[in-house]
């Protein structure tokens, strides 16, 4: 049985929803009728006018919040905002993630290393994270199953990395994975029932990947719908004994 199954009135908060991974997790939710209500964020409304359709849509389950993960003050509004509605949430994926945008793009040597840009990757694929972890805290301490998840990458880990490369990517995610770890064992004590977990979507077909996609098999470039269905199956099989791991979108444990 799922975690989902055994709550009444199951609360999520999808975080990095306006388009791809995060957006496919709203369209799957909502055809979930064990789920009540949704949360979601988008940072900027130019690239999410899907989900604020869906938002309009759905008026009574689904509730559209503006934030830009790397603004502790915004996270700290947005988490108020939402517990002016309810007390507890049950599911939270953060799908928020950098990879490439504008004159950032991953390196492939040391030569192309700069400060900024690395400091831009842990802003968004670390800081963020863990500033979510810690505004979240009041919404996880009850007494039913929760799930806190993070979107991570394969490429985080420091025992699989055999080609090297993408530095500022790689470095941010592990990082990311190490917070969430901290985080578990912090949770562990202060909202036991809550499992904190990092996911490894496999090579999506979203704008992220879009422009490394040339060298991947059909086989493993995997539809949204695809990846969600899979990472929610990962989801609802997880056990309180799981929080504080790295799983793949097949369910098995990837190495730090």
């Amino acid at each position: 049985m799922s975690f989902i199954d055994e709550i009444n009135h199951t609360n999520a908060l999808i975080v990095g929803a306006s388009q791809g991974i995060g957006l496919g997790f709203v369209k799957k939710l909502l055809q979930d009728n064990r789920v009540t209500k949704i949360y979601v964020t988008y940072r900027q409304a130019e690239s999410a006018s899907e989900l604020i359709d869906l938002a309009e849509q759905y008026s009574s389950r689904l509730s559209c919040l503006m934030l830009d993960i790397t603004d502790e003050l915004q996270i700290a509004e947005t988490i108020k905002q939402i517990r002016t509605q309810i007390d507890k949430l049950h599911l939270v994926i953060n799908c928020v993630g950098l990879l490439h945008e504008s004159d950032l793009q991953p390196e492939k040597s040391l030569r192309q290393i700069n400060a900024d840009n690395l400091l831009r990757y842990f802003q968004v694929n670390s800081v963020g994270a863990v500033l979510l972890a810690k505004h979240l805290l009041p919404l996880f301490r009850h007494n039913e199953l929760a799930v806190f998840a993070t979107i991570s990458a394969k490429l985080a880990s420091i025992g699989d990395n055999q080609l090297g490369g993408w530095y500022g990517y790689r470095a941010s995610k592990t990082a990311l994975n190490m917070f969430m770890k901290n985080v578990a064992i912090e949770y562990g004590r202060s909202c036991p029932q809550t499992i904190v977990v990092t996911l490894h979507p496999g090579t999506t077909d979203t704008q992220l990947s879009r422009p490394f996609q040339k060298n991947v098999s059909a086989e493993k470039l995997f539809s949204v719908e695809r990846t969600v269905t899979q990472l929610l199956a990962v989801i609802e099989q997880l056990q309180k004994s799981d929080s504080g791991q790295f799983f793949s979108w097949d369910g098995s444990r990837l190495p730090w």
